[in-house]
């Protein structure tokens, strides 16, 4: 299950890909300019960019890897009765009546949104107590901080 990717993942990965390789061409003359300036070994500007590139370089290579290896899940075609990879589930937390949205998704895709949903990996404690899961089913996550109790209110 660590492979898995929806597919909006998977094109905010690509986005990335190209991001990097967009910011290749920049900075490939960056290091141009700055070797022009005389002496590497007293060059900060040179050492800078060099590393930029290093960073670019490496992200860009485990980015590609990885998306070589991931398989995409379209979770329009899976049921919605219970909670599975990709979907968007609202649960209620039962300490405080807080209601929290979270969309269950691979580890690849854990980051800030614009939307309410936050991105929970199916790998994750919570994301492991919500899969499978029905409305209306209470769920017991073990946390660090203790022990919390949900109740699934939506699956979409």
């Amino acid at each position: 299950m660590a492979n898995y990717i929806t597919k909006d993942g998977m094109q905010r990965l690509r986005r990335r890909v190209q991001e990097l390789i967009d910011a290749r061409a920049e900075i490939i003359k960056q290091v141009v300019v700055a070797r022009e300036m005389g002496d590497l070994s007293e060059n900060a500007e040179y050492h800078a960019a060099r590393e930029k590139q290093r960073d670019i370089e490496n992200e860009y290579n485990n980015l590609s890897k990885r998306m070589g290896i991931l398989i995409v899940i379209d979770h329009d075609n899976l049921s919605k009765d219970t909670a599975r990879f990709g979907a968007r589930v609202c649960m209620q937390n039962l300490d405080n009546n807080e209601n929290i949205y979270l969309q269950l998704v691979g580890g690849d895709e854990v980051f800030k949104s614009d939307d309410d949903y936050e991105r929970t990996s199916i790998l994750s404690p919570r994301g492991k107590a919500v899969i499978g899961k029905k409305v209306g089913d209470i769920i017991e996550v073990k946390a660090p901080k203790g022990t919390f109790r949900f109740k699934i209110i939506s699956i979409k």
